[in-house]
């Protein structure tokens, strides 16, 4: 009998991400506001040579027609992982909805949201897009390209 086995996106990378964000809680503790994790987050990942852009805007598309709304992802890491942040008291159902649409927005693959306000751990989780993108960091031919 064959084994299934699913690759797991981004390994290293996510693994490297979870790990700066463990450290910033270990330090921090919960309590504080997002914008303090944020900031503290920016830190440890230059500490950690993480690649990364903060608060990052995703353009939204209907129809080829850029719309003047978009999406405001807290992090970009290695050009390729949304991470957003939280700090409340459990994660629900319209955080991983807000994870899904920037995954679905960029055309990314993988977005690790992560809730420093959970005591007394850190809580995490992988969300993968099974849209499967065209071409690295990109939309679809039908839309102009994102540059992040």
């Amino acid at each position: 009998m064959e084994e299934n086995k699913q690759e797991i996106l981004f390994k290293a990378e996510s693994y490297a991400i979870v790990g700066a964000c463990f450290e910033v809680y270990n330090e921090l503790g919960c309590g504080f506001t997002e914008p303090v994790f944020q900031e503290a987050l920016e830190i440890e990942f230059a500490a950690r040579n993480i690649p990364f852009k903060s608060q990052v805007d995703l353009p939204l598309f209907y129809k080829e027609r850029l719309l003047k709304h978009s999406f405001r992802a807290d992090f970009l890491c290695h050009e390729t992982i949304i991470v957003e942040i939280k700090a409340v008291s459990i994660l629900t159902g319209e955080h991983r909805a807000q994870v899904m649409n920037y995954l679905h927005a960029g055309r990314f693959q993988l977005g690790l949201l992560v809730n420093f306000g959970m005591h007394p751990r850190l809580e995490h989780e992988r969300l993968a897009n099974s849209i499967k993108p065209i071409r690295a960091h990109s939309r679809d031919s039908r839309a102009p390209s994102f540059q992040p």
